[in-house]
């Protein structure tokens, strides 16, 4: 596994200065586009009471601020945040990744980004932070500035600035979209403010020369999902992308985890790889 960086924690999530744990529950209801009336039926109270735990006419209880926020599907971050906005200590611990009780997720993701090669596979935290990646991940990368895969480095900073792998990917416009769609979602998600800043920042970079037009990729995978299509070092390469996560988690970090795994979506794509891996373990052997 190659380390592009080793997250450290932060402390627990703090409230911002000044918000109650009602303005900071409404706020969360209203991201999650739902009435007090909603909110009030599924979590099972009245919604007179909802009404003075949102204007702080009522002081909620531990356990109904983690009942409220598990009805809003609260990031485990701003359930803390909500807790000490409440008065209460938080709940969820944040370990850095070496931690030793982490041990056994370090593991397990080096397991998956492993057990994943040929193909490119890389851990990011949040805020797309590289953490780790596999070694199938160097010829995508092989083209970057030198400065853009210093650490920490950002995957999609990395993906999408001009001095980074733009140059390389075909379908830039079209990568860019989803790329964009999909991190407005996170944001929309997590209502996470650096998440939104790095939003501004990618949406302004200009797109390379030669990017195709988005639509104008004839790759039939495209018909099912937005292909990665890149030109490298070692020939033309198309990928579909997986994500994975740790379930249940109960610590800020692991919740906060993510595997982003690539796929051949030809074979062409899947054979080049293979022989790639192949010339790195006879280099490496020789």
């Amino acid at each position: 596994m190659n380390t592009f960086s080793l997250a450290n924690a932060t402390p627990p999530g703090t409230a911002p200065a000044n918000r109650s744990v009602g303005d900071l529950l409404r706020e969360w209801r209203q991201r999650r586009r739902m009435s007090q009336l909603l909110l009030a039926t599924e979590a099972d109270i009245s919604t007179r009471h909802l009404s003075f735990v949102e204007s702080g006419r009522a002081a909620p209880s531990r356990e109904m601020v983690m009942h409220l926020a598990e009805r809003l599907d609260v990031p485990l971050r701003a359930r803390n945040a909500l807790l000490v906005a409440a008065g209460y200590a938080p709940l969820f611990r944040e370990r850095p990744l070496t931690d030793p009780q982490l041990a056994a997720a370090r593991e397990a993701v080096d397991l998956v980004l492993k057990g994943h090669e040929p193909y490119p596979a890389l851990a990011i935290d949040r805020h797309w932070t590289i953490i780790a990646a596999n070694g199938a991940l160097a010829p995508l990368v092989a083209g970057a500035s030198a400065e853009l895969l210093e650490p920490p480095v950002n995957a999609l900073r990395l993906s999408l600035h001009p001095e980074g792998i733009a140059r390389s990917i075909v379908n830039w416009h079209a990568w860019r979209d989803h790329t964009l769609g999909r991190l407005q979602r996170q944001i929309e998600i997590s209502g996470d403010h650096t998440l939104s800043a790095l939003r501004e920042e990618l949406a302004a970079y200009p797109a390379p020369p030669g990017a195709q037009p988005a639509g104008q990729e004839d790759n039939a995978f495209n018909q099912v999902a937005v292909p990665l299509h890149m030109r490298t070092a070692i020939g033309e390469l198309s990928f579909f992308s997986t994500t994975t996560v740790f379930g249940t988690p109960v610590d800020v970090t692991l919740s906060e985890l993510a595997i982003e795994a690539f796929f051949p979506a030809d074979p062409q794509t899947a054979a080049a790889l293979r022989q790639y891996t192949e010339n790195q373990s006879s280099n490496a052997a020789a």
